[in-house]
């Protein structure tokens, strides 16, 4: 059965080992050993991913990532009879370390108790937050799973994610004129001002049940006393409907166009990328049914909740692994305020053991 002090403490130990993305050198090594204690076969891939399987036709991949969000150095986990969290100084690492946890503690539980269980691949992944760039780079042919489990979804393990959105990331550069802003400024053309008018025409936050964007950075200029020659700014755009992305897109090339043609002088420049592709579950797909069966015995009542985020259960998908996320137990995740709930984080642990004894 799920050992609850041996999965809280998993988390504490991993949550104490600083893994801002792209610094997940250290809690890889972590996991390398605890895997390899398991009885698993575990390397890494040429970009760092950590990988673990066994031996066993059909396995079903497992999956979380390693990396966390800023501030996320000095975590200190403060564990009271409900909940664990922090001090507010950082955030805690719930996303994804308790995902991290209740693989771990599933499996374990397992072989402590001696019971057979699924063949199983596990992939703990790099830089998911950076826009699942490990992921991306992750070497499928070391995998053979066709079904997967990502824990990386807020919430309560019963919380399937039942789809997510395409994500089209935006980078547009302005570059003006450099003048005297007190002796000559009309010699100038600021780029600080043509990217101000360029934002405020754009329509930003939900612009559909199915369809948002932002902008997220903004600099420019250097000194006070100088028309700024250049400016910047960053933003996306999400949207679960392919016509509505393509729609608000183009909306944007107007109006950068029509700047254009207002300052002919200023050369505006603009990239758009597509980070990563929509999906939405079939729930006839095998691993949703059994996702939904086993909660069903397990006395939780499915909710399929349709996600404005991404995971590599994105990333998966497009190379050929149905995937689904699932919950685990974090709340308020990306913020200082983020906590686990202690008795949703053994629940979901006792999920992922139960799945995996039941498709044994």
């Amino acid at each position: 059965m799920i050992n609850q002090d041996r999965l809280v403490n998993s988390f504490c130990d991993l949550a104490a080992i600083d893994s801002p993305s792209g610094d997940e050198k250290e809690v890889a090594a972590f996991l390398i050993k605890r895997l390899e204690s398991l009885g698993l076969n575990v390397e890494q891939d040429e970009y760092g991913n950590v990988i673990a399987k066994d031996e066993g036709d059909f396995p079903l991949l497992l999956s979380a990532h390693m990396d966390t969000v800023e501030p996320g150095r000095g975590i200190h986990p403060l564990v009271d009879s409900e909940r664990i969290y922090t001090d507010g100084s950082t955030i805690l690492g719930g996303d994804c370390k308790a995902g991290i946890s209740i693989i771990l503690e599933a499996i374990e539980s397992l072989s402590e108790d001696g019971l057979n269980r699924r063949p199983i691949e596990v992939v703990f992944s790099r830089e998911e937050e950076l826009g699942l760039i490990g992921a991306k780079e992750l070497e499928f042919s070391l995998l053979r799973a066709k079904e997967a489990i990502v824990f990386d979804g807020e919430g309560r393990v019963n919380q399937i994610t039942s789809g997510s959105p395409t994500y089209l990331a935006f980078d547009v550069e302005i570059k003006g004129r450099a003048a005297h802003a007190g002796v000559e400024p009309e010699k100038g053309i600021s780029a600080i001002k043509i990217a101000s008018e360029i934002i405020v025409q754009l329509q930003l936050g939900r612009l559909d049940e199915q369809t948002t964007m932002n902008v997220g950075s903004i600099e420019g200029g250097s000194v006070r006393n100088a028309v700024p020659e250049d400016a910047m700014f960053s933003g996306e755009i999400r949207s679960h409907n392919e016509e509505a992305l393509d729609k608000v897109k183009s909306y944007m090339l107007n109006i950068l166009q029509d700047t254009r043609n207002r300052y002919a002088d200023a050369v505006i420049t603009e990239k758009f990328n597509t980070e990563f592709e929509a999906y939405k579950i079939d729930p006839q797909e095998t691993v949703v049914e059994k996702v939904i069966d086993q909660l069903i015995v397990s006395k939780m009542e499915p909710e399929l909740i349709l996600s404005g985020g991404g995971t590599d259960a994105n990333v998966f998908r497009s190379n050929g692994i149905n995937a689904v996320v699932l919950g685990v137990a974090d709340h308020g995740a990306h913020t200082v305020r983020e906590h686990i709930i202690i008795a949703e984080l053994v629940e979901a642990a006792s999920f992922c053991r139960d799945l995996l004894l039941a498709d044994a």
